[in-house]
């Protein structure tokens, strides 16, 4: 139904929900609940995870899924079609959705008009506004959905969504959206250079460092010369392409035989068996853990007890790449010290010699004698990881980013407390 004059809740859209990747998702809607905001989240998808973050947790807000596939829920999907066709936005919507579709013509284009049908019948009156991370597909949602009721739409905008939809899409979202954000200055270039001026924002998703340990106060001097304390490495992230564990595991089995390590990854990922293949292959299969998707404190825990964290990132066959990584902050939260790739975000953050040690992507030489040479440094290491968490403490709180995202929702809202701050 359309909204009400009384409409004073924002609906948050995602791709699924909840998700052991996005933490920084989480994080921002647990953020604004804390600032009391009325949200409520609808999900594209049922979540496939068993493990859950404590933090999702603690969000309050209802939870709607929308049919992932229309032949699941065909009366849903019916009654959502016959209400829309008798809505004043559906001769709007259905020139989008035919120019969407003359461009685009596959089963996923119609599958998101048949979301956006039981959406824009379900959503309660009370609902002003939505609010949609990710510019692809969950923006084509809400973007429909938008149009057939009347309703404002906002949208946080990521990394795939950024590199791999088409720019005429994007530049038609943004032109109908009443402003976007990013997380990085990288994606932030590519969609202003798209968009009107001021359209499109930077606002780090930082981390809220209240949810965290305090890192430990010190470190084993691990060296790699002990074959029964050897160095530890760890990583976390899904094994996809855009994470560059191939070239890691090629790093890995380059480093010398004098060094003693073991490596640990976290996450899950299509490319899990292959990546386990292939470090059998190498040799190193018996120096190598996989461990699966794991909830956050389990991997707080892993990390506290590392020596090194490691992210090698880079471009995907697809176009698909990293912002700037959470789990890259969340180790510096703990001193951790990081090697990761020149690429995409993460320079932002990490500077090469002074909160890390960068490397070309795809270059796994490279990434190979970093690993080596840090894991026998200890003092340097401890040298990097202080200076990560100073500059995360200093630069990248998530106060900031939650300070702009509430007065600009309040502000659609018709309930404003303060004027959005400059980005």
């Amino acid at each position: 139904m359309p909204p009400s004059p009384e409409s004073r809740r924002i609906a948050i859209v995602v791709k699924g929900y909840p998700r052991l990747s996005e933490t920084f998702i989480a994080q921002e809607i647990l953020a604004l609940e804390g600032r009391g905001l009325d949200l409520e989240i609808w999900s594209l998808r049922h979540p496939t995870e068993r493990a859950v973050h404590p933090m999702n947790r603690k969000i309050r807000a209802r939870v709607t899924y929308l049919p992932e596939y229309l032949y699941e829920e065909p009366l849903r999907v019916l009654k959502g079609a016959f209400w829309s066709i008798r809505q004043r936005g559906f001769r709007p919507l259905l020139k989008a959705f035919r120019r969407d579709l003359k461009r685009d013509f596959t089963m996923n284009r119609v599958r998101r008009l048949g979301q956006a049908f039981v959406m824009a019948r379900e959503l309660p009156a009370n609902v002003g506004h939505l609010h949609v991370h990710y510019l692809h597909t969950p923006a084509s949602v809400v973007r429909y959905a938008a149009l057939l009721t009347g309703r404002t739409w906002t949208f946080s905008a990521h990394a795939k969504d950024i590199w791999t939809t088409p720019d005429w899409e994007k530049r038609e979202k943004m032109q109908e959206a009443v402003w976007g954000v990013t997380c990085t200055a990288h994606g932030a270039g590519n969609l202003q250079a798209l968009s009107a001026p001021g359209r499109v924002s930077l606002v780090y998703h930082g981390l809220d460092l209240s949810r965290f340990p305090a890192p430990p106060e010190s470190r084993p001097a691990r060296d790699g010369a002990d074959p029964q304390d050897p160095v530890r490495i760890v990583s976390v992230g899904r094994a996809v392409a855009k994470k560059g564990y191939g070239d890691l595991i090629q790093a890995l089995a380059a480093l010398p035989g004098d060094l003693h390590w073991r490596f640990a990854h976290v996450g899950g990922g299509d490319l899990l068996n292959s990546l386990k293949a292939q470090a059998q292959q190498a040799g190193i299969a018996d120096k190598v853990a996989f461990l699966g998707a794991k909830a956050q404190p389990d991997i707080v825990a892993l990390l506290r007890e590392a020596d090194l964290f490691v992210l090698p990132s880079k471009k995907a066959a697809s176009g698909d790449r990293d912002g700037l990584p959470n789990v890259i902050m969340e180790a510096a939260s703990q001193k951790l010290a990081i090697v990761a790739t020149d690429f995409a975000g993460i320079p932002e953050f990490i500077r090469d010699g002074a909160e890390g040690a960068l490397v070309a992507p795809g270059d796994w030489e490279a990434l190979s004698n970093a690993l080596n040479l840090l894991a026998r440094e200890p003092a340097k290491r401890r040298m990097l990881g202080e200076a990560a968490y100073q500059r995360l403490r200093r630069d990248f709180s998530t106060e900031g980013g939650i300070d702009v995202l509430e007065a600009r929702l309040r502000t659609l809202v018709g309930n404003p407390s303060k004027q959005p701050e400059p980005v």
